[in-house]
């Protein structure tokens, strides 16, 4: 039973929940990004560059069954996918890290109270002179 109790407090850590509701959320949040660039973006792109549809684009390099076909087109619109994933997640730790900031800056201290002036000083030493 201990091995079952030690895994279940390694799987109910706070650390451990968080990345797993990331995963889940960076996930759909892949299909969003994908559907964009798939279904809005590419569309657009292609008909401005003459109605090309990048995943049709390909090299292929020999013949027949020992060919080698490079999809560069799903390359590419892959790496738009990864380029807006990748700006998302600069804007947000962007964001995080400007409320992080925020939080770490130290209230202002109050203000020490003023000693006596120079003058006030000498008025006492001679008030003390006078006295003896």
């Amino acid at each position: 039973m201990g091995f079952i109790k030690e895994f279940k407090e390694f799987a109910m850590k706070g650390n451990v929940m968080d990345m797993a509701v990331g995963v889940i959320i960076g996930a759909a949040f892949g299909k969003i990004v994908s559907s964009l660039v798939d279904d809005v973006l590419m569309p657009l792109v292609g008909m401005v560059t003459g109605n090309v549809d990048f995943t049709d684009l390909v090299f292929q390099i020999g013949e027949g069954e020992d060919a080698a076909v490079l999809k560069y087109g799903t390359f590419i619109q892959n790496t738009v996918d990864f380029i807006i994933v990748a700006f998302c997640i600069f804007l947000m730790l962007k964001g995080i890290n400007k409320l992080n900031r925020k939080k770490e800056e130290p209230a202002p201290e109050p203000e020490a109270p003023k000693g006596p002036t120079q003058e006030e000083l000498l008025a006492e030493i001679r008030d003390l002179l006078k006295q003896k």
